[in-house]
Formats: C-alpha cells, structure tokens, sequence
C-alpha cells in the first residue's frame, strides 16, 4: 500500500500496526542492531509477526522494492546495499499474495527526494489520533511530541517509560503493564523492534496499537527543513553519531504525563 491507503485504513478500521524495516530483519536472522541486541527469542517473535495474518492488523514494509527514484540519493544507496547482501532473507518471509502497508508512513521526511510531500502526510496522519485518548509506550528518552505539536490534537496523553535500549529484555513486563489500560485508549509504541511485537500481540488481546517507531524524529526534522539527519537536542535520535547523549528539562507537563517507570 501507499502511505495514504495504509493511513486511511487504520483511520477507518482502527487497526494495529508492526512495522519492519532493516534492523527488524537482521535481528531475525539472529544479529544484533545498534540499540537491540540479538536475542533468539526475539528473532522467533518478529518472523512470527512477519509472517503473521491477524484480523484488523498491518505488516508494514519499507516500501523500497520498485521505483526507488522518489527516494533521495543516501536512502537509494542504502536500500541496494542492504538487498544485495540480504534480499534472501525478504524472499524467505514475505509473501507474494499478500498486502502489505508502507512503514514509511511514520518515515514521511527524510529520505524523500520531493520533501513538500510531508507536510500532507503529517497532516493525514494526526487523523489517527484525533480526539483520543493516547499511551505512549516509549523508551525514557524518546520524548514523543515534547516541545511540538504533533499530538497536540488528541483527548489525553499518558506515557509508560521503558529502556531505551535492549527493551526486549523487559518485555514481558511491558506487555503486562500495557495489559492494564483500557481497550478505549489508542496505544503508540515507540521502542524499536519490540514495538512490531507488542502491537500485534495487543491487537491480538483487543487493543488497538501502532508502532509508530520514528514519527516524532521525523516530524522535528520536517519542522527544522533538515536536509540531512541531525540531532534533536532534547531526544535520543539512534540514527546520529552523539544521538544518545540528551539535555533533558524539568517539564511537569511532560512528568505529570508519565503513568508507569519500567526503567
């Protein structure tokens, strides 16, 4: 699907969303990533998700298979390079008779050549949360939406804190503290390859749950018109050399918000 038909399908189905890019299948194929380290369990869980056809939820894939001329010339490098040393591995796990959606709706900005485009995208994309009450499942310096508007739009923000790195190692404590909201409340998951898991194991438990992985990153650097990837001063960015070290502020809204420590 295009990053429009998969945002409108969660707008108006209200499904959960696992999103896989290239961390997601090496740790599949038993590696570890920057900020995840392998772990068989893990690598069983997400080529389960992969796999997976669940009722009101979406597989995403980067969408990098064909007509990768929309991407800018470092995202078309990088994709190459990654299929041509493991493109095998796409091959054992997808499958051609299914719809897939487009992980990129969380990655609108950075590596689109044409970047006029996101700002319809981001626009479209704070319909998923309109009017809701939101939980954020996030690691301790994701930070989703502190110091900008992109959830601005929403009922009520609450935020369980994780590890920002190797959560898996917690999860079946997240899972358990995740299993304690209520089903009304739309849940977003920023915490790498566990959020593809914990989306489809909450939407297998009646929850709606989005791994919306980089969407806030994305959205700061739309709002600074960045032509590269930079660090955000106030948030941990993974993707930047010095991107862990972070100036956090005593902000009460943002502490008021905070439900759950599991950090």
């Amino acid at each position: 699907m295009s990053i429009d038909q998969t945002v409108e399908k969660i707008v108006t189905s209200g499904a959960s969303v696992s999103r896989f890019g290239d961390g997601e299948i090496l740790l599949i194929w038993g590696k570890r990533i920057g900020f995840q380290k392998e772990d068989s369990r893990l690598s069983a869980r997400l080529a389960e998700v992969l796999r997976s056809s669940l009722p009101n939820h979406i597989v995403c894939l980067s969408d990098v298979f064909v007509q990768t001329e929309r991407y800018n010339r470092r995202a078309r490098r990088f994709w190459n390079a990654h299929f041509y040393l493991y493109g095998d591995l796409w091959d054992r796990y997808l499958q051609k008779d299914k719809e897939y959606g487009n992980t990129f709706m969380t990655r609108p900005y950075m590596d689109f050549k044409d970047k006029s485009l996101a700002a319809d995208w981001f626009i479209k994309l704070k319909s998923i949360w309109q009017g809701r009450e939101i939980v954020f499942i996030e690691g301790e310096k994701s930070r989703l939406g502190v110091g900008n508007d992109l959830f601005d739009n929403t009922q009520q923000i609450q935020r369980i804190l994780c590890r920002s790195t190797s959560a898996f190692d917690h999860y079946d404590l997240i899972l358990q503290e995740a299993l304690k909201l209520d089903k009304n409340k739309l849940i977003l998951v920023a915490l790498g390859p566990t959020a593809t898991i914990l989306a489809y194991d909450l939407c297998r438990l009646g929850y709606q749950a989005i791994d919306v992985g980089h969407v806030d990153i994305e959205y700061e650097w739309y709002l600074l018109r960045a032509q590269r990837k930079v660090n955000i001063a106030s948030k941990y960015v993974n993707e930047v050399a010095g991107g862990d070290s972070i100036v956090m502020k005593e902000e009460r809204m943002y502490q008021s918000q905070v439900i759950v420590k599991l950090v």
